[in-house]
């Protein structure tokens, strides 16, 4: 099962540039997604605000018209109403041939209902008249005759229901309207299909969603071209990076070749110029005193005696060549003392002299901290000896709140410090630094040269044991 985890987690892992790329065009994606969700919310809201203003307009004219309808009907009759006493069915029958003649449209015409729910006048649709439809709802369970009487007992007004169009036979959306002669307890009103303002409506409606449609489609197609293009560019500085680092590593290496060429220089020219000749001195001493002590002669003991202190000075040269490739006192003591052996043996071998100073931590530096200031210094005091010609050399080493500073400073002629005329021991310096994630500062002008080597605190350990505590 973990085998399994394992290979998911390998397969789900994502490069370098990969996560890059997801950095970049996340934030992207989510933006034009909400950008587009508001343009969309927003323009839905506007344009169902616009089809509601269209839809009431329009719906408010279909009503004025069926005003003037029933003002038009009203003063066909009203003389005949006027005259005519309540139960005069004369007058009532004259009225409602009257009503019957008028038609108007297609499907245009007047109705009468009594208060009772029977049908009076319905000239297109008969089959209606005589009838008591009291209860009538249409397929909505919307009342119709019921309303429609009620409406015409408080004086007048509006109703709309779903029925049928008289052309057609096709249920559609009325709006009545209707008014109540009490005198004769009649609901008289007239209706008009707004099929056609629904279907201009839905028609707005759709073409408002096409519109929001064809929008989300353009800022999708405009987010594909910015991701699209955020992947063809992070190819091509992924390409470029990488031929800047394969550059770099590169240049890094040759570095790396050259540093170790002149360390093996160094090593076989000391050797070479100072080992090899110690030894054939010595060789030279040892033999002397063999062909002495064939001879019998008592000048033996004096060849013996320099072949023993040239071979104790070999010795000694050996030590300082061990010393000055990786000091034991640095991991024996710590990089204080190994500091302090430094200066020691650089002043013994030029004469300069040199003020030393350091501070014991109560924080002790890691391993590559220790190395990277060591090899620093040395590389600071070999360029003071080969170059600077100073007569005075300080170096120091103190905690700060930032880290453990190392300082070294020499009042010679000094160099630039321009990066094109630095040399290879100058990079290293400051590549080792870098790698602990330090900061090296050079300042030096013609009356000297001030190095300084900060290392963060991240590398100052606690000791383990207090009373083990040393000098980093």
């Amino acid at each position: 099962m973990s085998a399994h985890v394992s290979r998911l987690r390998e397969m789900i892992a994502l490069s370098y540039g990969q996560k890059v790329f997801l950095l970049a065009t996340l934030p992207m994606i989510i933006a034009i997604s909400l950008i587009a969700l508001v343009v969309t919310s927003q323009s839905r809201q506007l344009a169902e605000r616009e089809i509601a203003a269209l839809e009431t307009q329009l719906i408010e004219a279909k009503r004025e018209e069926l005003r003037n309808y029933l003002s038009i009907a009203r003063t066909a009759f009203v003389n005949t109403y006027g005259r005519a006493a309540p139960d005069d069915e004369g007058a009532k029958l004259a009225v409602s041939r009257e009503l019957s003649a008028m038609l108007y449209g297609q499907d245009g015409y007047f109705f009468v209902f009594d208060y009772d729910g029977v049908n009076i006048v319905a000239p297109r649709q008969t089959y209606l008249i005589g009838k008591d439809w009291s209860g009538l709802k249409d397929q909505n369970g919307i009342p119709i005759t019921d309303e429609l009487i009620r409406i015409a007992r408080t004086g007048g007004g509006y109703h709309s229901f779903d029925w049928q169009k008289p052309t057609t036979g096709q249920t559609a959306r009325m709006i009545a309207y209707v008014n109540g002669l009490q005198d004769w307890r009649w609901a008289v009103g007239t209706g008009i299909f707004i099929d056609d303002v629904l279907q201009n409506v839905a028609a707005a409606r759709a073409d408002v969603e096409n519109r929001i449609n064809r929008t989300s489609l353009y800022i999708a197609v405009i987010a594909s071209i910015a991701v699209i293009g955020v992947f063809v560019s992070g190819i091509v500085l992924n390409i470029r990076e990488r031929r800047l680092a394969d550059t770099k590593l590169k240049a890094l290496t040759q570095r790396i070749i050259d540093t170790q060429e002149e360390e093996r220089s160094r090593v076989a020219r000391e050797l070479h110029d100072g080992i090899s000749q110690m030894l054939v001195g010595v060789r030279y001493a040892l033999e002397l005193t063999r062909k002495r002590l064939s001879l019998g002669q008592t000048s033996a003991d004096e060849s013996l005696n320099k072949g023993i202190a040239g071979l104790g000075g070999t010795i000694q040269e050996v030590r300082r060549i061990s010393r000055d490739l990786r000091p034991a006192v640095l991991d024996d003591l710590g990089l204080g003392p190994a500091l302090q052996a430094l200066t020691e043996d650089f002043h013994q071998r030029t004469g300069t002299p040199v003020e030393f100073e350091t501070v014991v931590f109560r924080n002790r530096l890691d391993q590559d901290a220790r190395i990277a200031l060591y090899r620093i210094a040395q590389e600071a005091l070999t360029n003071i000896e080969r170059h600077a010609k100073a007569s005075e050399v300080a170096v120091s080493l103190a905690g700060t709140r930032q880290g453990a500073l190392l300082q070294i400073s020499d009042n010679g002629k000094g160099f630039s410090v321009a990066p094109k005329q630095t040399g290879l021991g100058l990079r290293n310096m400051q590549e080792r630094v870098e790698q602990l994630g330090g900061t090296l500062k050079i300042s030096s002008t013609k009356t000297g040269t001030t190095i300084k080597a900060l290392v963060p605190l991240s590398h100052m350990l606690r000791p383990q044991n207090m009373e083990k505590e040393y000098a980093s």
